[in-house]
């Protein structure tokens, strides 16, 4: 079969190569992938700037679904032909005191599908039975192939940050995960401000469509002018930074209230300059966000189902693999949403 490898460290060195089909072990599962989508931290691996540890060579992709093609030895409550998604965390320690209080998403010992196990940019894949999740019957597997980025939206969203009906919520940065974020933002009946520049254009109309209070170009308005106007000068209550642009960033700190919620979720690729003192005169509540554990899953697959967000729309494009270089140079230029891969093509 072939798979799309990162076989080196350092910037490029990733190929589509033939590779052995795998096959399960004890307490493994062989997926057939449906599809799977391209993630921001993919661009990050092809370029080598990710502080996650990546174990060249290894096939590359994360954001899948598929069908059970065979059930390895001791797996019970899965059989061949289930529809499923599956959790990024192949491993993790188990023990550490973030494992044990269920965040097994900053184990220090955790390693990720796609970048230190084989992923699922390829037709076939292998995950440990116990990080599957099962994909409804209602949900297409292109919804499947973006749950985990929805999962770790939902983590961001609903377990590190507190939304509140009418709160004033930011959103920087209308790509595939912005989008989502401000659906589940919408589904807390918050009203939501989506920030965007000239290259979003068709993102923004997309925001709008999804029920956005309000869109903004940065490029051609003043946003600080506009948080100032629609808050009564207060901020806005939520900023969720997802574009990964340092100046999003500031403006995220300039523009949210004081005692407000700043939940960073894109990721930069490098050190940046941040105003802490105008975090402190604030007294603004900052954290970070790292993936998912179980219950992201849970409820982005709930959330899904149940109508609250919809997956398809964010889906621009989908490619066979051997288009991958078109596809991530669309990705990395922010051409179209939400790029996704058929390994079947």
């Amino acid at each position: 079969m072939k798979g799309l490898v990162k076989y080196q460290l350092g910037d490029g060195f990733m190929e589509l190569r033939d590779v052995p089909e795998p096959k399960p072990g004890a307490g493994q599962v062989k997926i057939e992938v449906a599809n799977t989508g391209i993630c921001g931290s993919d661009l990050h691996i092809l370029h080598s700037d990710i502080a996650i540890p990546v174990r060249p060579p290894v096939i590359t992709g994360h954001e899948f679904s598929g069908t059970i093609a065979e059930v390895g030895e001791g797996v019970e409550g899965w059989k061949v032909g289930d529809r499923v998604v599956s959790e990024t965390a192949f491993s993790y320690c188990g023990v550490c005191v973030h494992c044990r209080e269920g965040y097994y998403n900053l184990c220090n010992e955790r390693r990720t599908l796609g970048y230190w196990y084989d992923g699922a940019f390829a037709p076939y894949t292998i995950v440990p039975a116990a990080r599957l999740h099962a994909l409804p019957s209602e949900l297409s597997f292109l919804e499947g192939a973006l749950m985990e980025p929805l999962a770790c939206v939902t983590h961001a969203t609903m377990e590190l940050t507190r939304i509140e009906p009418r709160d004033w919520v930011l959103v920087s940065g209308p790509g595939a995960v912005g989008l989502a974020t401000l659906q589940v933002a919408k589904a807390h009946n918050a009203r939501v401000m989506v920030a965007g520049t000239d290259v979003d254009a068709e993102r923004m109309k997309k925001a709008e469509a999804l029920g956005a209070d309000l869109v903004v170009n940065v490029q051609k308005e003043n946003i600080l002018d506009i948080i100032k106007d629609v808050t009564g000068g207060v901020g806005v209550d939520v900023a969720l930074e997802c574009s990964g642009s340092a100046r999003a960033l500031e403006t995220a700190i300039l523009g949210v209230r004081k005692r407000g919620q700043l939940t960073q979720i894109g990721l930069y690729g490098k050190p940046i300059t941040v105003d802490f003192e105008r975090i402190c005169y604030k007294e603004i509540k900052v954290t970070g966000s790292l993936g998912s554990r179980w219950l992201s899953w849970e409820n982005a697959l709930y959330l899904t189902k149940a109508g609250k967000v919809k997956l398809e729309p964010l889906v621009s494009d989908v490619f066979p693999l051997s288009d991958w270089e078109k596809a991530f140079g669309m990705f990395e230029r922010k051409e179209g949403m939400k790029i996704v891969f058929d390994p079947k093509k």
